[in-house]
């Protein structure tokens, strides 16, 4: 069966933009990394949309080391800044925008600054909580409503929550003016050739934690019906998988400078592992058993684990900026994606995805988890999926990856896009709602 064609973002039925002649503002935009990929992905995206609509803004973080792979070339209108001390405020005063994003608090002096602000011009900035994504119910309720600052520094000013979200209560998703353009512009087939994706091949892409169904998804596609790429993610995904085959330490790209340092699949020339520390065979699908080691052929390229009949090779693929990863989830055929951020980017790809969420100790991701399936009207077989993954099932419930049943799940995920390109995306909602509260 030919790899299924990419579906481009539908256009929405109208382009939103700000009120006419809304001025241009300064924004501060402060974010604490936890995840360096999502915390500070989420918060790069909005300051990069900002200053592509002429806004000025600040990007306040304590780790933007993530930013030299991620944005290399940076974004107009739009510095980097250094955390500021608890006691520090900016020397030209804040934003007409304060943006805590996902709860992370606005340092002492910086917030003694807007209520400082707040006296002597008669104004403070608009002080807004960007919260974490979810589809659960008290995101409509919450969204958009006020919490007064009783103590402390910033005692008098008013914080605003701002729930992004999957409905038209909410305030929606990012999405950049030119997605539609960028993703109907991109050569699909010349992206998996030069990768070394066959055509015919089941690409699946790989941006997890440590998922417990991992070894059954392995096994899956080295013993399906067709051939299978699996292009991980650098990481704790490399990691994950090279758990399981300590052969894939191989196929890690070299460090910048050496052979295999661009994008695409490794070609470094480490010597592969010759035969499995534990020989044996790996366990069937649905045993739900860790496979024993396995060896990873001696090539340049993708490389193809060694048995008769497997079906299956791996590429290890280095850190890109953020567009180069929605390319990879437009290439591929089947994402497991982690995170709120490429949870995100993977619905607007328009291809079947796996979500794997960030996994908190109360179990409180459970919920969560559930809540955004029941959004997305999940078939019975992709919410399994889910389930398996996220280890609120046993590894052996992830489906089989039949061509049907990857049929079902594309025309699910393009029925959640179409939904969501009928609303407003974050940015607009976001300018708008500042528009009204400044």
């Amino acid at each position: 069966m030919a790899s299924s064609v990419i579906s481009p973002v539908p256009l929405p039925a109208s382009s939103p933009r700000p009120a006419a002649g809304g001025p241009a503002q300064r924004w501060d935009i402060l974010c604490r990394v936890i995840d360096n990929f999502g915390d500070i992905g989420v918060c790069w995206r909005l300051a990069a949309q900002l200053g592509a609509r002429g806004h000025a803004v600040r990007l306040w973080t304590d780790d933007a080391s993530a930013l030299a792979w991620m944005a290399p070339s940076g974004a107009p209108g739009v510095r980097v800044l250094p955390w500021p001390a608890d006691h520090d405020a900016p020397a030209d005063g804040p934003g007409d925008v304060v943006v805590e994003a996902f709860g992370c608090e606005t340092p002492p002096g910086f917030a003694a600054a807007m209520a400082g602000r707040a006296r002597t011009h008669g104004r403070a900035p608009l002080w807004l909580n960007l919260e974490y994504l979810s589809a659960e119910g008290y995101v409509e309720r919450c969204h958009g409503l006020p919490s007064p600052v009783g103590s402390g520094a910033g005692a008098g000013l008013t914080r605003w929550f701002f729930y992004p979200g999957f409905t038209p209560r909410t305030g929606g998703l990012l999405r950049e003016d030119d997605l539609a353009a960028r993703q109907a512009a991109f050569d699909r087939a010349g992206w998996r050739a030069a990768r070394g994706v066959a055509p015919h091949a089941l690409a699946v892409s790989l941006f997890c934690y440590e998922p417990p169904a991992l070894a059954n998804l392995v096994q899956q596609l080295r013993d399906g019906p067709r051939p299978a790429h699996l292009l991980a993610t650098p990481g704790r995904a490399a990691a994950a998988l090279a758990a399981l085959h300590p052969g894939v330490l191989d196929l890690l790209p070299l460090p910048a400078g050496g052979e295999g340092g661009g994008e695409g699949v490794a070609t470094g020339t480490r010597p592969a592992l010759d035969q499995p520390p534990h020989p044996g065979p790996l366990p069937r699908a649905g045993e739900g058993e860790r496979p024993q080691k396995a060896p990873i052929a001696s090539q340049n390229g993708p490389q193809p684990l060694n048995g008769k009949g497997w079906q299956l090779s791996i590429s290890c693929l280095p850190h890109c900026p953020q567009p180069r990863f929605d390319e990879l989830l437009w290439a591929c055929d089947l994402n497991f994606v982690r995170g709120e951020d490429s949870l995100v980017r993977a619905l607007w790809a328009g291809q079947p995805c796996v979500w794997q969420i960030y996994p908190q100790h109360d179990d409180a991701h459970h919920a969560k988890l559930h809540a955004f399936l029941d959004w997305l009207d999940a078939p019975a077989s992709l919410r399994r999926a889910h389930l398996a993954w996220n280890g609120l099932a046993a590894p052996r419930e992830l489906p089989l990856l039949a061509a049907a049943t990857l049929a079902d799940w594309r025309a699910c995920i393009q029925a959640a896009r179409d939904r969501l390109m009928r609303q407003p995306d974050l940015l607009t909602q976001l300018l708008g709602f500042a528009g009204q509260k400044s």
